[in-house]
Formats: C-alpha cells, sequence, structure tokens
C-alpha cells in the first residue's frame, strides 16, 4: 500500500520571503519520515489569480485552467502542511486565496501548520487559519509548529538554520499528522461526493 501523499504548501509569494527556505527544511524533515510522501507546492508557482471563478466552488464546475490544475494539485493529498507567515496579526493574502479556490478538494483532511513571523512565532496567523480549515471540512492538529523572529534563523548567506528543539517539534507534528491521517483516510468515502 503506497503512502500517504503530504503536500507542504509554502504559503508566502512575496519577493524576498523566507516562506520557501523554511518549507525546504520542513520538506526534507518529511522526507525522512517513515509516514509520507512528501512533496513542496509553491503558491508563487502555482500563480492563481484572485479568485476569478464565477460560480462558488462547492459545485465544482469550474471555468478556468488555472482552476483545474490546482484542484488537481490538491486533490491528489492525503494531508498538508502550510507553511505561512504572520502578516498584522494574521495569514497572508495568497494563502486565503487558495484556499477559497476550492471546497471537495481538502475536505475530509488533515492540516497542520508551521508558523513564522517576529514575537508571536506566527500563532496569531496560525489561529485564524483554523476556522478557515474548519469550515472547508479539513480536521487541524491541535499543535504546529512556530518560528519566532525568524530573521534571527537565518544565516547572513540567506540559509534557514533551525533553533534547537525545533527538528524535534517538527517530527512530534509529522508523527500526530501521520495517525491522523490514517484515520481520516479510513474514514473518507471511496466514492468521489457530489
Amino acid at each position: 500500500m503506497p503512502r500517504p501523499r503530504l503536500q507542504i504548501i509554502i504559503g508566502s509569494t512575496r519577493p524576498g520571503r523566507r516562506g520557501a527556505a523554511i518549507a525546504a527544511w520542513f520538506h526534507a524533515l518529511a522526507l525522512k519520515h517513515p509516514g509520507f510522501d512528501a512533496e513542496l507546492v509553491d503558491l508563487a508557482e502555482v500563480g492563481l489569480p484572485l479568485l476569478d471563478e464565477p460560480r462558488p466552488p462547492q459545485r465544482g464546475r469550474y471555468e478556468h485552467e488555472h482552476t483545474r490544475r490546482w484542484s488537481a494539485t490538491v486533490s491528489a493529498a492525503d494531508a498538508y502542511v502550510f507553511v505561512v507567515p504572520e502578516y498584522n496579526h494574521s495569514y497572508n493574502a495568497a494563502t486565503k486565496n487558495a484556499l477559497d479556490y476550492l471546497a471537495k478538494e481538502w475536505a475530509g483532511k488533515p492540516v497542520a501548520f508551521v508558523g513564522y513571523g517576529g514575537v508571536a512565532a506566527g500563532a496569531r496567523a496560525v489561529q485564524a487559519l483554523v476556522p478557515v480549515v474548519t469550515a472547508l471540512g479539513m480536521v487541524p492538529l491541535a499543535g504546529s509548529v512556530q518560528i519566532p523572529f525568524v530573521r534571527l534563523s537565518f544565516t547572513t548567506d540567506g540559509n534557514f538554520q533551525a533553533a534547537p528543539g525545533l527538528d524535534e517539534s517538527a517530527t512530534g507534528v509529522l508523527d500526530e499528522l501521520q495517525r491522523l491521517t490514517a484515520t481520516l483516510t479510513a474514514a473518507r468515502p471511496t466514492a468521489p461526493i457530489g
């Protein structure tokens, strides 16, 4: 039986962002974890315009090719980790846009978060995401990885350097995500909904 597919979604699309390096660190840990086949999904590369579908996503009738590609990408995963910055005590617009494009593709799947920022370590971004992903039918993990004072975690040449204990925190999230994925996958209907 194949291992579940985990998508690690880079939420920031901003030039000079730190999220890609943080996601690469988490992805490397996920590749070593026995519970998943892990892949990176970069919202900057996905390139979704501001939501431009004329119909609600719950119908699954997409007019645009970029939406159909995004639907196929998200549908292929069994679990997700969003790597998100904290902007103005919340999460960023590109992440919200990517979530709002779809509905059924997210439902019944577990999600975890790697939040980063200043003193709050991305906690407010994660806290703001929980009701959104819950409304989409996703099941968020209780815990998350949080990186405070993110700029201090980067070397002068721009490489991310995990603080002591961060690898263990990330591995704990992966362990819990694996357990939740197994439970939710077993409960998920095999036929498409709709």
